[in-house]
């Protein structure tokens, strides 16, 4: 590339960040040019914010402000259902359902071992210790309709189900408003396992 090199600098660094290629790196580095020193500033205070305030709740593990999540630490949650996401950001998506009205518990990723990810190295034993603790009835399995996502699934259902607590899995299926002829085979194989009575 034929940057200045503070600007080839920063090239690289957006390339880093997930889903930013090549093209959206410069486009977003070149933005960043032309902002003003108060909106620089102020990106510059957001992220440094961040990462001196955020931690993670040590009850679930999602990213929070303090050591107990507002999740976690909210009297109108239901404690004895416990959803459980491979990472922060699946919470995000459960949330603007606004159905679910229990706790959570972030595995912080899932059993990979292609990219050298055992179960050992998930907070599967912090969700073991919250069962084992009590008064939990149903643990909810939402990790993503992957490979590694039902592995983990299956792993964890395996392990779970001996603690006497019941064990369910998300549905996976065909889309609201999606159409049949643009569903690949997999989804209609899950769709039709998934099926219910109406």
């Amino acid at each position: 590339m034929h940057y200045a090199r503070p600007l080839a600098k920063l090239v690289g660094a957006l390339e880093r960040l997930p889903g930013i290629g090549p093209k959206s790196a410069q486009r977003l580095a070149f933005h960043l040019l032309h902002i003003s020193e108060d909106e620089t500033r102020s990106l510059i205070e957001a992220i440094t914010e961040v990462k001196e305030k955020i931690t993670q709740c040590k009850v679930c593990y999602n990213f929070a402000e303090a050591d107990i999540c507002n999740i976690c630490s909210s009297p109108k949650r239901e404690k004895d259902t416990i959803c459980v996401v491979a990472e922060p950001r699946d919470i995000i998506a459960i949330e603007k359902t606004n159905e679910f009205r229990g706790t959570y518990h972030v595995l912080q990723g899932v059993i990979s071992p292609m990219d050298g990810i055992g179960p050992d190295m998930l907070r599967i034993r912090e969700l073991m210790a919250r069962i084992t603790g009590g008064g939990i009835k149903e643990i909810i399995l939402a990790t993503n309709p992957t490979i590694e996502g039902d592995t983990t699934a299956m792993y964890l259902a395996g392990i779970l189900k001996p603690l006497g607590v019941k064990v369910t899995r998300i549905a996976h299926g065909m889309p609201v408003g999606g159409d049949m002829d643009y569903a690949d085979q997999a989804t209609l194989i899950r769709a039709l396992e998934w099926r219910r009575e109406i």
